[in-house]
């Protein structure tokens, strides 16, 4: 087999031998070989675009790698003498202002009389005599006290002291997930069934669009039965959350849930079911 040569435009003359090579097919033929030529050197002019595009590509990421090195040392190394520059500044200090002794006058205990037996009256509460107050120049006041400015100062009075609360004790504010004794609607699970049944509205707009589903309800029965604190941990639609939440809301007071025989709050989940006929 004889090889081919793509450039020689000899075989068109072979082709055409004695034919009408005035015709245009004879001129496509003739030409042939110099569109190879040139389709040659453009795609051999492509990859040596190619070739150098990724060469210079390579040679700029490798310079670039090295600048972002430098740069990192010399970050580093400024930080490291910025930390040997810190010096500790001593602060200053500040003077907190003495607070001013209250000037006391000396002064006797007022006893009011009080029928009392012997032995529980205690010295100082007894009931000083005529003749005790016409000897002292001191003050009568609330306390025996020993004074230490007889001329400006004033006689000590009893401050009233008002009893502050109690804080609320861990079992009285604790949710708890599980307790000895649960709580429960009033009348047991079927009457709190019946109850969601008889109060749930079905909203218009979900049974216009045919949805149903059921809707998880959660909520803290308090120490006195009442609900608070309701969320939808599941939900199907707006509405239809919306509606369950309300129902929920609407309920009445429960039995209270217990531990260690006293009434905590607790955490109890519900789900309401929304279904059409």
């Amino acid at each position: 087999m004889s090889k081919i040569d793509l450039i020689d435009n000899s075989w068109s003359d072979l082709v055409f031998e004695g034919k009408n090579q005035a015709y245009g097919a004879y001129q496509l033929r003739r030409e042939t070989g110099k569109r190879n030529l040139y389709a040659l050197l453009t795609m051999f002019a492509i990859f040596l675009g190619i070739a150098v595009f990724v060469a210079i590509k390579g040679v700029v990421e490798n310079a670039m790698s090295r600048n972002v090195a430098v740069e990192t040392d010399i970050e580093l190394s400024a930080l490291e003498q910025k930390k040997e520059e810190t010096k500790v500044e001593r602060k200053e200090q500040i003077d907190i202002p003495q607070r001013e002794v209250e000037k006391v006058k000396s002064s006797m205990k007022f006893t009011a009389p009080e029928i009392k037996k012997d032995d529980e009256v205690k010295p100082e509460d007894e009931i000083k005599s005529q003749e005790d107050l016409s000897k002292t120049n001191t003050a009568i006041g609330a306390f025996d006290v020993k004074g230490n400015d007889e001329a400006a100062g004033e006689v000590l009075k009893a401050k009233e002291v008002i009893a502050q609360p109690e804080p609320p004790k861990e079992e009285e504010t604790k949710v708890f997930d599980v307790v000895e004794q649960m709580p429960s609607f009033p009348g047991g699970p079927q009457a709190l069934f019946e109850y969601l049944s008889k109060n749930i509205k079905y909203p218009v707009v979900a049974e216009e669009n045919n949805i149903q589903g059921r809707v998880i309800v959660t909520f803290v029965v308090e120490r006195d039965g009442s609900i608070t604190d309701v969320k939808v941990v599941k939900s199907v639609d707006p509405s239809l959350d919306k509606e369950a939440k309300r129902v929920v809301q609407s309920m009445p007071r429960w039995i209270p849930g217990k531990q260690n025989g006293s009434a905590v709050r607790v955490k109890y989940t519900v789900p309401v079911t929304f279904r059409l006929q």
